[in-house]
Parts: C-alpha cells; sequence; structure tokens
C-alpha cells in the first residue's frame, strides 16, 4: 500500500529540506558586537559574586549572631535557610521578570536587577539578626531576574553564524565570578582583626561582614553605572512581520506578534532538558553549601576548623578550575566524547564527592588535618570543576531535539 502525502506533511517536508538545505550553506560568521556582548559578559559576573561571595563566612555569621544558641549543630541548618532562600525566591519570579522584559525592554529589568543586588547586598552586611539575613536575600533573589534576561540578550545580539562563539562566553565568565566572589567574601571579611591599621574602628568590629558586601555592591553598581551609560535595548518598540528578517528560528513574528507563548516551549525535548538542568543544579547547590559548612565546623563535631579566608581560597580555586576546564577543554572533551557520555559523567561525580567527606571527617579526627585531607580536597575540587561542564552538555544534547521541536510549530 502506497502513501501518499497529505498537503501538511508535503509542507513539513518541504521546509525541513529547505532549512538542512540552509544549514549546509557556508555562512561567513557575523562580526560580535563587542561592546554589547562585553556588557552582558559583566553582567553575568555579578551573579556569582553575589550569591557566592557570603559561602566563605556565612556560616561563621551564623554562629557569631548567636541564631542558634550555642549549638554549633544547628549552624548548617540556619546556613543552609540563608542560601537558599535567595534561589527560592529567585525561582520564582526569574520567569516573570523575562516575560516583563519582553515588554518593557531587557534594559530596565537589567538595571532593576542591579540595583537590587546592591542594595540587598548592603543590607546584609548590616543585618544583625537572622530574619534581616533572610530579608535581605529574599530581596536579593525577588529584584533580580537577570540570570533569565541575559541569555535572552545573548540570544538578541548573536545570529545563526556567531551564537554558539558568544554562549561559550558565558560559563567561562561565571568561572571567572566563582572565582572572585569566594576571595572577596574570605579575604574581605573580619577586616578589623586582619587589617587593624586601616580597619581598626569600632564600625568595622560591630559588623565584622560588611567590608566584603560592600565590595561586591561597588563592582554591581559599576556594572550598573556601565549599563545605564552604554547598553543599547535589543527588544525593538515594534517586531517586524516579515520572518525572513529575524535571525530567531525559536519565533515566527508573521503569526504571532509578542511574547512565544510558554505552552508551545513546553514540549517533551525541552521538559527532559530542563529536568536534567534541575537535577544536576540540585547537586551543585547542594554540595556548594556542605562544603564551606564542612570546612567552617570544628573537628570535635565533625568538620576541619578553617577559617573563611582559607574557605575563600579553597573555593577561589575552584572558580579558577572551572573557569580553566570551561575555555581549554570543554570542546575537545564534547568533540572526543560526545555530550551524553559527559553529562552523566558529571553527574557521577557527586557520588566520590560526597564520600569523601566522611572520610576526611574521620581521618581529621583521628589525625588531625594532614596532607590526605588536603588531597582528598583537591580531588573534590578536581571533580566540581569537571562536573560543571555538564551544565554545558545540556542544551548541546538536547539543542536538535528542541530546534525541531519547536520548528514543527510553524508549519
Amino acid at each position: 500500500m502506497i502513501h501518499h502525502p497529505t498537503n501538511d506533511e508535503e509542507r513539513i517536508i518541504g521546509e525541513e529540506t529547505a532549512l538542512l538545505a540552509q544549514s549546509r550553506e557556508r555562512r561567513n560568521p557575523t562580526p560580535l558586537p563587542w561592546l554589547q556582548i562585553s556588557i552582558v559578559l559583566l553582567l553575568q559576573v555579578t551573579e556569582p559574586i553575589t550569591s557566592l561571595s557570603i559561602y566563605p563566612y556565612i556560616n561563621q555569621l551564623v554562629s557569631e549572631l548567636d541564631i542558634t544558641g550555642g549549638d554549633e549543630r544547628k549552624v548548617g541548618y540556619y546556613a543552609g535557610l540563608i542560601e537558599s532562600i535567595f534561589f527560592i525566591t529567585e525561582a520564582i519570579t526569574v520567569l516573570q521578570w523575562s516575560r516583563i522584559s519582553d515588554h518593557v525592554g531587557r534594559k530596565p529589568i537589567l538595571l532593576t536587577g542591579l540595583f537590587g543586588l546592591t542594595a540587598s547586598m548592603l543590607s546584609f552586611g548590616l543585618s544583625k539578626t537572622f530574619c534581616g539575613l533572610v530579608v535581605s536575600r529574599c530581596l536579593c533573589g525577588i529584584l533580580n531576574g537577570n540570570i533569565g534576561v541575559l541569555k535572552s540578550v545573548m540570544g538578541e545580539l548573536t545570529d545563526s553564524t556567531n551564537r554558539a562563539e558568544g554562549f561559550a562566553l558565558m560559563p567561562v565568565v561565571w568561572g571567572t565570578g566563582a572565582t572572585l566572589g569566594p576571595l572577596m567574601g574570605g579575604t574581605l571579611s573580619r577586616p578589623a582583626e586582619r587589617f587593624p591599621d586601616v580597619f581598626g574602628r569600632g564600625f568595622w568590629k560591630k559588623y565584622p561582614y560588611f567590608l566584603p558586601c560592600l565590595a561586591t555592591s561597588a563592582f554591581v553598581f559599576t556594572a550598573f553605572t556601565i549599563t545605564l551609560l552604554f547598553f543599547k535595548e535589543t527588544v525593538p518598540k515594534k517586531r517586524p512581520h516579515n520572518p525572513s528578517t529575524s535571525e530567531n528560528i525559536f519565533i515566527d513574528d508573521s503569526c504571532h506578534d509578542g511574547p512565544f507563548p510558554l505552552s508551545k516551549v513546553l514540549v517533551h525535548p525541552v521538559i527532559l532538558s530542563v529536568s536534567n538542568y534541575m537535577s544536576l543544579a540540585f547537586l551543585q547547590i547542594s554540595l556548594n553549601a556542605l562544603l564551606p559548612l564542612f570546612l567552617t565546623m570544628p573537628l570535635a563535631i565533625g568538620g576541619l576548623g578553617f577559617d573563611p579566608v582559607t574557605i575563600g581560597y579553597i573555593m577561589g580555586i575552584y572558580g579558577i578550575c572551572t573557569g580553566l576546564f570551561q575555555a581549554f577543554y570543554f570542546a575537545r572533551i564534547i568533540r572526543l566524547f560526545g555530550e551524553r557520555t559527559i553529562f552523566v559523567a558529571g553527574i557521577a561525580c557527586f557520588a566520590p564527592i560526597f564520600l569523601l567527606f566522611p572520610v576526611m571527617s574521620l581521618t581529621a579526627q583521628s589525625s588531625g588535618v594532614t596532607i590526605f585531607t588536603w588531597a582528598c580536597i583537591a580531588v573534590i575540587v578536581l571533580l566540581m570543576s569537571f562536573s560543571d561542564m555538564s551544565f554545558g552538555a545540556i542544551p548541546l544534547f538536547h539543542l536538535w531535539q528542541q530546534w525541531w521541536s519547536l520548528i514543527s510549530f510553524r508549519v
């Protein structure tokens, strides 16, 4: 029995054939608008700086504010609440900020997010109660929708010939922020003790963790000023109705004037990709909270008893390793082993990472902090850096499925 294609099937086949033929054509890559791209990358740095700068000292801060009533075993619980409230509030509001930016433009939302980061970090450094710390981090998450908007801006600043090059810079820059944030938080905490000649006055003794918050706020405010003066809006006031003029294959302006409906995007490949990303983010954020807690707690209750400066150096080295992996080895490893293998291997890295914590605790309690302990820390840092490549593998692994699924809605 011979199957004769229907008109819809012929139209789908014709469009897919045209798209495949177009993808085979060699096009010269469009030069990246480096000024605008540089501003986007600068804003990308502010995200890990503000979110990770508190990790080296947050556990000690909770202990010193007497939130736990003197019970050191409760420090992790309260520190975890403070750390997670930022991500919870950001997750609740980030989609809404992105949708608002479709109507009012990207620049106002980016400026609002930067202002929110600046104000909330200053408030965090001046907080002396658990409630104040929680409110500060809530504001930081609620007012900051830049993490989603920045990806939209990057997509609008690039086209099909240079989009991969533009997006490849974002995880490298994230590694830079993941390096600077913990270093700033660790080295600038308790300045009255570390730099008494400069910060020996009473204010710095009363607020021993305000200086790292001030430094991160100054960085974010600088980014705010640069964005206000030099960033150009990427959302046009009126969307063009000719689909041939649009470089974005995910939106067909000829049939839809406005933001692409969310219901049209939630197809199976997209849901699978988001689920994988969520699982990986859950493991990574849990580890980012556990590592400084374990390093801070005294040997008597299973930790290593490090100070914030040492913790900042350790987490800063982790950020450096992540940036180096992303910049020099990510593309080669992906080409050699494939996206799926790298993602599975990255997830598998968390098993030995979590197993090393009780091993270090037992050996440290019996013999103190030895070379073996530092070797275990080095292994954890390397495995964490490798596992971060899974974040880049997820969109690459599901990209072709998402692409064809979204193309089908245009027919």
